[in-house]
């Protein structure tokens, strides 16, 4: 009789990080925690003493060894999380960025309307952190590795009330074919994840988020809604090796909301 083994799904043995965890409903965690039951060590970053007590019981649920404070603000905090993994560590295999701000004056009006200032706060911790962090990881991925963000279809379309967030997020997904194809040389992968509309603590500062909610899961052509856990299982698939030439992509999972006119 044999036993048949899946190697494609196996994560055992290889270690990344995770950015973005803010509670239990975040797409950070769904992820951490798809990432751990296939076998991953996960490190974690909070983003200040506020947000610890919600993460750092999250983080040691998921048995990780590192565990670090890290607003992409702040100047050398990410530096400080990848001197931290390199000391510790040595290498990694996956980082999963899950971070995406705009100032609610911003966010809120209309993108003709939006500031310098709050255009650049929005483009530096949602598109130009994640730049930073395949820079970071680029000499520990030394022996290849898979770096994922995560999107959002009003990237792709006009969503009403995504607003500044959607010019946002069409950056950070040509950022990611462009990292594809430098980093492709050193078997690093690069992947934008696009979930549907997801209840989160980050996407309840979107203006009338429940109403997107409920046309997401009334038009989707699989008629409900995308979970965190739907959204870490493609993450485990995209830092495994069934997804080793896969690279350069933004994959949606949102039941089939994308093919949508």
């Amino acid at each position: 009789m044999v036993t048949p083994t899946n190697k494609a799904f196996d994560l055992s043995g290889r270690r990344g990080l995770v950015i973005g965890i803010a509670n239990e409903q975040s797409i950070a965690y769904g992820c951490a925690r798809s990432l751990r039951q296939a076998g991953a060590t996960v490190a974690v970053t909070y983003l200040n003493d506020k947000a610890e007590p919600h993460v750092r019981p999250l983080a040691e649920s998921l048995g990780s060894p590192l565990i670090a404070a890290c607003d992409v603000r702040i100047a050398g905090q990410l530096e400080a999380v990848f001197e931290r993994i390199e000391r510790e560590w040595g290498s990694l295999d996956f980082v999963l960025h899950s971070i995406a701000y705009a100032p609610k004056e911003d966010l809120h009006g209309r993108v003709v309307d939006c500031s310098a200032a709050g255009f650049a706060m929005a483009m530096d911790v949602s598109c130009h952190s994640f730049i930073r962090t395949a820079r970071l990881a680029e000499p520990l991925m030394k022996q290849g590795g898979c770096l994922m963000t995560v999107t959002f279809y009003g990237s792709e379309r006009v969503v009403e009330h995504y607003n500044l967030m959607g010019p946002v997020k069409a950056a950070l997904e040509s950022t990611c074919r462009y990292l594809a194809a430098e980093l492709g040389p050193k078997d690093i992968r690069v992947h934008a994840i696009s979930p549907g509309p997801v209840k989160t603590r980050a996407a309840s500062g979107i203006d009338r988020f429940d109403a997107l909610l409920e046309r997401a899961a009334a038009e989707a052509p699989q008629r409900q809604l995308v979970g965190v856990d739907d959204i870490g299982a493609l993450a485990a698939f995209l830092a495994g090796d069934g997804a080793k030439l896969i690279t350069g992509t933004v994959i949606p999972v949102d039941g089939g909301q994308h093919v949508l006119a």
